[in-house]
């Protein structure tokens, strides 16, 4: 009976998670579908609640520092299905000095192997102000898991813009970062694109399966407990003892 009632615990909760990610895909489908607005001024940025401002969409006037970019190593993104088959490639981080002076990571899009080196696609690197549009974005969370970056190399493994301004000795920068999804550079690289909401919703088929574990369970116990209690009751299979002459010898 405990198996029976984890499994369908198990059900239940996998029914809770869909509800919890259709709710998600549609905020998130709503917010990245708004109007761009204004990026948040540099004297709020301390204060900003990430919750509240993940993934809205912003547009500001800035220009890039384009000899401080950094190369973050791209794995796949359930947002940006645009380089999903794209193989193995990084994401092109750049300062973007506002006109305060003060400077937000710019996440200007996806090069593939061979293209990190900015000498191949100096065509993409933009001189003057731009007006750049994209979606807020917080850091990645570390773990212990999380592999080490390699300034050294200008490489990193995780989205970290304070870390890329610390080792690029640019001094604060907002504690989130931009994924610019405009303007389209000459030659296409780096490669911005618009996010969008492609997150896997998989929680019916697998309540699905709980309940069907439980359900074959159910009926496994039900056909042993009518199975025992023939035995007990002396239907077919007990016998009772045989009675009768022995043959002669």
């Amino acid at each position: 009976m405990l198996t029976f009632a984890l499994l369908i615990g198990l059900g239940t909760w996998q029914l809770q998670r869909k509800t919890w990610k259709e709710g998600l895909i549609a905020a998130l489908t709503t917010q990245l579908a708004a109007p761009p607005v204004a990026l948040p001024a540099a004297s709020t940025w301390p204060h900003l609640d990430e919750n509240a401002l993940q993934y809205h969409r912003v547009t500001f006037t800035a220009q890039f520092d384009n000899e401080k970019e950094a190369l973050v190593y791209a794995i796949p993104s359930a947002f940006r299905p645009d380089v999903q088959d794209a193989g193995p490639g990084y994401w092109v981080f750049t300062p973007a000095r506002l006109p305060d002076g003060s400077v937000v990571m710019v996440n200007r899009g996806f090069v593939p192997e061979g293209r990190q080196d900015a000498r191949s696609r100096a065509q993409g690197e933009i001189a003057g102000p731009v007006t750049v549009v994209g979606a807020l974005r917080w850091p990645d969370a570390r773990h212990w898991f999380t592999p080490a970056d390699d300034p050294a190399h200008n490489l990193w493994l995780s989205r970290d813009p304070a870390a890329i301004a610390a080792a690029k000795g640019l001094g604060p920068v907002a504690p989130f970062y931009v994924e610019q999804e405009s303007p389209t550079p000459t030659g296409g690289l780096p490669q911005p694109g618009r996010l969008v909401v492609s997150l896997p919703d998989n929680h019916l088929q697998y309540a699905l399966t709980w309940y069907g574990l439980a359900l074959v369970l159910a009926g496994t116990f039900i056909s042993w407990a009518f199975a025992s209690r023939r035995e007990k009751s002396g239907g077919p299979g007990n016998a009772g003892p045989r009675t009768g002459v022995s043959p002669s010898l």
